[in-house]
């Protein structure tokens, strides 16, 4: 018990020693109990007489739900709309997105701060996560992509393990003198109900209704209860932005505004930041360091508030008008092949005020430096198969569910033991019934083979469902593909002259740029690199460059771009360091 106070006071310095007395008492009951998680972790909790107070992970300390009720200060919060709790609760992480953007701006954390989630007009925490950035990266991404790892929320299995309770109703903290008068104003319309009370309408509380269990209902149906805030907030929000511009401009409606900032930025990055020599030019490449670079200060671009609602259908929109050519390298990644600068558009654009075009090359070269790639997260899926069915409509999966590995790990074991077939006198194995028979085994096993072991089950299972992946590109949604993902692939070919020469190839399925590859590799290395089409493919290139650069690749690719090992393929082919005889 010493041994954890010391733990938790080192976890969490802003607990006074009050406090961290209170939470971890001399005399009082303290439980400790392991459990497992989806993906087959251990996790050990910490319980008092009524609730889980804690749970450790890898030697790492979380506080509960439970926890952060009663300290509800105790780490940096950052807020949500009431209906995104059923995602979190069902498994997904807080997309930035979804997260919103207080008028005191965000609390200042780094990537990997533990975090909790709040509910828009409640301070008491729904959710404990792990910051996947610090806070200027989400800013810089435009509140796009993947902001918190969620570790666990309200409504969960581990919440299930306490007394159930529903979260505590807490006031916003109100800073700011704007907040102070709108929260006045809503004390007077509202007559005497205060501000964080809630709407009574049912039908504002059927997101949490679905969620929640039966005896939870009551407890759902107050934190569904929010959403009229939450209109109304984002009402203010978008009200306050737009008068400024409202007065300058005509009485266009934002979507109106969003479409023409976007068509002001597209022609800016065309006209002054991208050449020809850069193309082709990855889509998010092009919307991320040369279109955001061109949008006027205090404003910012946003699709989802445009017509367009996706930045694809923008630019097949650019190409309609024949401004410039897209194609799909593969699924999800689209470049930018050709531009007609002699468009009549693009030569009829002004640059505006305030942003010079002859400093407009050399800013892109810079912000290009200065832009630090992120590793997409690649994680491997599988797609169940018309003959692995019979397996898995058990469990509620037809043909095309997709499943991660643990998902398919449950499933299975789940089916063992519904269906009575581990060995009684080896746990080890389990007996191969007629479903078992027909899904995992050849034809020629099917008579001589009654048993399996788990290892060889579950291996066999794997091997039979369809190869699947899914890649979450840095401010971009997920992206499932078919089939094992390609890794870089690395060659070294011996030219005339015994001259030899290193090609790289698949770059684009992990969102690099082979152009600026090309670029940064021929800098580091002083020799001449070159963009060529793959052979046998149509729309696919590698990068080119002279001499064998293995090992300049990978300390770029490991080091500097910190891509998984296991997604790169030759690096033994590099030059074995030695004297020369």
């Amino acid at each position: 018990r010493r041994k954890l106070r010391a733990d938790v006071a080192a976890a969490f310095p802003n607990l006074s020693a009050e406090q961290l007395t209170e939470f971890i008492p001399n005399k009082e009951e303290l439980n400790v109990i392991k459990i497992y998680s989806h993906k087959g972790e251990a996790v050990t909790v910490y319980m008092n007489s009524r609730n889980p107070i804690l749970f450790e992970i890898e030697k790492a300390l979380y506080p509960t739900v439970y926890t952060l009720w009663l300290y509800p200060d105790l780490l940096p919060a950052f807020s949500t709309w009431p209906p995104v709790l059923q995602k979190l609760a069902g498994g997904a992480d807080l997309m930035l997105p979804g997260v919103v953007v207080p008028s005191s701006g965000f609390p200042q954390v780094e990537r990997g701060t533990l975090c909790a989630v709040t509910l828009l007009g409640n301070r008491a925490p729904v959710a404990v996560a792990v910051a996947t950035m610090a806070t200027a990266e989400m800013l810089a991404a435009g509140m796009k992509g993947k902001g918190f790892a969620v570790l666990h929320t309200y409504l969960d299995h581990l919440w299930e393990y306490g007394d159930k309770s529903c979260p505590p109703t807490l006031a916003p903290l109100v800073t700011d003198s704007a907040e102070k008068e709108s929260a006045e104003d809503e004390e007077e319309t509202e007559g005497s109900k205060p501000v964080s009370s809630f709407s009574t309408d049912p039908l504002q509380h059927v997101y949490i209704g679905d969620l929640s269990l039966q005896e939870q209902d009551t407890c759902a149906t107050a934190m569904g209860k929010v959403e009229p805030n939450e209109n109304r907030a984002a009402e203010t929000a978008e009200n306050a932005n737009t008068e400024v511009q409202q007065e300058a401009e005509d009485s266009r409606t934002p979507q109106e505004q969003m479409d023409a900032l976007f068509n002001q930025c597209f022609f800016h990055a065309l006209k002054c930041k991208v050449k020809k020599s850069d193309l082709p030019l990855l889509t998010s490449t092009f919307l991320r360091s040369h279109m955001f670079s061109c949008c006027p200060a205090g404003q910012q671009l946003d699709i989802k508030k445009s017509s367009y609602k996706k930045f694809s259908k923008f630019l097949q929109c650019m190409q309609q008008q024949k401004i410039l050519q897209v194609k799909e390298l593969s699924k999800g990644v689209e470049s930018i092949m050709e531009v007609d600068w002699k468009h009549p558009d693009i030569r009829a654009f002004v640059v505006p005020e305030g942003f010079s075009s002859a400093s407009a090359a050399q800013d892109s070269k810079s912000e290009d430096r200065e832009h630090t790639y992120h590793a997409p997260e690649i994680i491997p899926l599988y797609g169940v198969s018309a003959k692995m069915v019979p397996l898995f409509q058990e469990s509620g999966h037809k043909k095309g569910s997709i499943l991660s590995s643990s998902e398919v790990r449950n499933i299975i074991i789940n089916y063992v033991k519904n269906n009575e077939l581990v060995d009684e006198t080896n746990k080890n194995l389990v007996k191969v019934n007629a479903i078992l028979c027909d899904c995992l085994l050849d034809k020629s096993e099917q008579d001589e083979i009654s048993h399996l072991k788990w290892d060889d089950l579950l291996s066999r299972c794997l091997g039979r469902l369809q190869p699947l992946h899914q890649v979450t590109f840095f401010g971009q949604e997920p992206v499932v593909r078919k089939g094992n993902i390609e890794p870089i692939d690395i060659t070294v070919a011996q030219r005339s002259s015994n001259k030899k020469v290193t090609m790289i190839k698949n770059l684009e399925l992990y969102g690099l740029d082979p152009q600026c590859v090309a670029n940064v590799l021929q800098q580091k290395v002083q020799a001449s690199a070159t963009i060529t089409p793959v052979p046998g493919t149509k729309d696919r290139v590698q990068v080119q460059i002279q001499g064998n650069q293995v090992h300049h690749l990978a300390k770029m690719l490991l080091e500097e771009y910190q891509l998984p090992r296991k997604y790169i393929q030759g690096l033994e082919k590099a030059p074995k360091l030695g004297r020369k005889k």
